[in-house]
């Protein structure tokens, strides 16, 4: 089940390669999207990843364990604060991560850059996101959708993630739709199970439609 409305935004905003910032609560599904949407697009666009955690560098050994990415295309973050600060108010470290990626490995034309997990009001600052995706699970109950929160309603696009959870955790999909739509308007949603679909197919051709025509193919 998806909705995909077209609700473009305008790229090339920031310089250097194309930033998408994947932000969402802990455990809503966050570092293996980031590395699906690298299995699936990393053969056709040079990518790299930025991830975030309070004190560790565990998402980020997790993406070498699974080595999706040479090494030097991953760079791991510790914000020492709330994940939020490090991606919308002192985004420093970040754009520092973002350099050493672009200047290690030139032909990146885009950064994934993962927070570390945070609450419904997580947003990233457009100075370091050109693009934002949201994630959030059905096993968080189908209400979570109708509280809203700055991450809902105004991220880009609105990933469901572990649908295949819904039938163990009384979760209605039908429903989670309907208040994704209230909240969000014309702004998509898509419902995806990395179980049944482990290469995020619908969210990389959300992500390869909206990338610059230079990005594609190389």
């Amino acid at each position: 089940m998806h909705r995909d409305a077209e609700h473009p935004t305008p790229l090339g905003r920031n310089p250097g390669p194309v930033r998408v910032g994947i932000g969402g609560p802990v455990g809503s599904g966050k570092t293996a999207l980031v590395a699906a949407l690298c299995r699936t697009l990393g053969a056709e666009i040079p990518l790299g990843v930025v991830t975030n955690d309070i004190y560790t560098t565990e998402d980020a050994d997790f993406l070498h364990r699974q080595a999706i990415l040479p090494p030097a295309r991953i760079r791991a973050v510790a914000t020492g604060c709330c994940p939020h600060t490090a991606i919308r108010d002192d985004i420093a470290a970040n754009l520092d991560a973002v350099e050493e990626l672009v200047r290690a490995e030139p032909s990146i034309q885009l950064v994934l850059v993962e927070s570390g997990g945070d609450n419904l009001t997580a947003t990233f600052s457009r100075a370091l996101a050109d693009l934002q995706i949201f994630v959030i699970d059905v096993a968080g109950g189908d209400k979570v959708p109708r509280k809203g929160g700055p991450g809902v309603t105004s991220s880009d696009l609105l990933v469901i993630n572990k649908t295949d959870l819904a039938p163990l955790v009384g979760a209605d999909l039908g429903v989670m739709d309907r208040d994704a739509r209230a909240r969000r308007g014309d702004r998509p949603t898509l419902f995806t199970s990395l179980r049944d679909d482990p290469g995020a197919t619908a969210v990389a051709d959300w992500l390869r439609a909206r990338l610059p025509a230079v990005a594609v193919g190389s």
